[in-house]
Formats: C-alpha cells, structure tokens, sequence
C-alpha cells in the first residue's frame, strides 16, 4: 500500500519510496557564482551607464539607476526561467542549441564591444542637460537593465547550464539563480556608481579610461562566449 512517498511492506515496515530531490540550489550553484561575478564585472552596458549617471550626477542618481537597472533584469529572468524551462527540461538538443546560440552571441557582443569601446566612451561622456529625477533615473535604469543583451544572453544561455536538469523544479531553480545575479549586479554596479560618483572628475578626464573599461568588457564576454559553447560540446 502507498501514502505520499511511503510504501508499506509485507512485514509491516515503512520504508520511503525513490523520490526525485528537488533543489531549489544547483548543484553547481559555486560555479554559477563565479561566473555571474565574471559577467557582472564586465563594464557592458549597465555598468557603463550607470558610470556616466555617476560622472554627470553624482552617486545618488547613478544608485538609483543601479536598482532600476536590477528590476528590469529581474523582469527578464523570470520571463526567461518561465518561457525556456519547461523546454529545457524535456529537451537535450533545445538545451545544447540555446548554449551554442548563446555563446556565440557573446562573442559577437565582446568583438563589437572592442571594436564600438571609443564611441561608446564619447557618448558617455557627452550628456548634458538638467539633473533627471530619482523616478526618472529608476525609469531609466529599469530600460537598460531591460534592453541589456548581455543580461538576455546570461539568463537564456549561460544560466540554464548550472541548473539540474533532472529535478522537477527547474523554474523555481532558473528564477532563483536570477535573484542572485540580480543581488550581485545591484552590489557590484552600486559600487561602480559610488566609486565613479566620487572620482568623477578624474573619469571624465580621460575618454580612454572609459575605452579600457568597455575593451576588458568585451574580452570577458569572448572568454565567457567560448566557454559557454565549449560546455555544450
């Protein structure tokens, strides 16, 4: 006879029926880790804005930009774990062809970040006009941290190989995994906002300080790019 997940046998003895574990942490959550400080430390877009909020307003304006720029990439993990984790869990090949598609996106995004670093560099420095509101700042944080293909490409590609995908919760796993890449991203692009608020004046000094920030940028998302398809082989 069975009740929930005991059998009761011949002899009267309980014993507990194979069950799946269901984890809401990965077990390569310390690898996940790494690489979530890897790609957040990354000067991309969200850190680049956030650092030109910084030079032209000062370290309130670029904080704020930094949680609004957290709860659009929040938007998008959940839209991710909720769309690909039914599929990435019934199917291998989906599975593989996300981390190939993914990967490959990175690298396209770092070449372009190194080739793009002197333009973007001057656009930021170039903002003008009057101080913009706190709403305003969050609103704005909110878009990047929305329209952010690096935070699109880490959710869909990179994170769903630190998930294990025989349990039977990989959504709660996937928006899990996204809380704390959003957590780290709010502490790391905090820290680049205040530290760029408080040195703002030597930052705006010298586009090509900004240059080397976006061109390590783009090396670290090549490198992630690689390892990401190579996972997949």
């Amino acid at each position: 006879r069975s009740f929930g997940n005991l059998r009761q046998t011949r002899h009267g003895v309980c014993l507990r029926c194979p069950t799946k574990v269901s984890r809401m942490i990965p077990t390569r959550f310390p690898e996940f880790l790494v690489a979530t400080v890897l790609i957040i430390l990354a000067p991309g877009p969200s850190v680049l804005f956030t650092i030109a909020q910084a030079i032209s307003w000062g370290r309130q304006i670029a904080v704020v930009t930094v949680i609004g720029n957290a709860i659009g990439m929040f938007l998008i993990s959940i839209f991710v774990a909720v769309g690909l984790g039914p599929i990435l869990q019934h199917s291998k090949i989906f599975f593989d062809a996300v981390q190939w598609a993914g990967g490959g996106y990175l690298i396209y995004l770092g070449i372009k970040a190194i080739k793009s670093s002197k333009a973007h560099a001057d656009e930021l420095l170039g903002i003008s006009g009057d101080k913009p509101s706190v709403l305003k700042s969050l609103k704005d944080g909110f878009v990047v941290g929305v329209l952010n293909p690096k935070s699109v490409v880490f959710f869909a590609a990179i994170l769903p190989q630190f998930i294990d995908r025989e349990s039977n919760n990989l959504i709660q796993q996937l928006i899990f995994l996204g809380s704390v890449f959003c957590l780290i991203a709010i502490l790391s692009d905090g820290s680049y906002g205040v530290l760029a608020g408080t040195v703002r004046s030597w930052l705006a000094g010298k586009s090509s300080r900004l240059i080397a920030m976006r061109r390590t940028g783009g090396f670290v998302m090549i490198g992630l790019g690689i390892f990401t398809i190579f996972s997949a082989v």
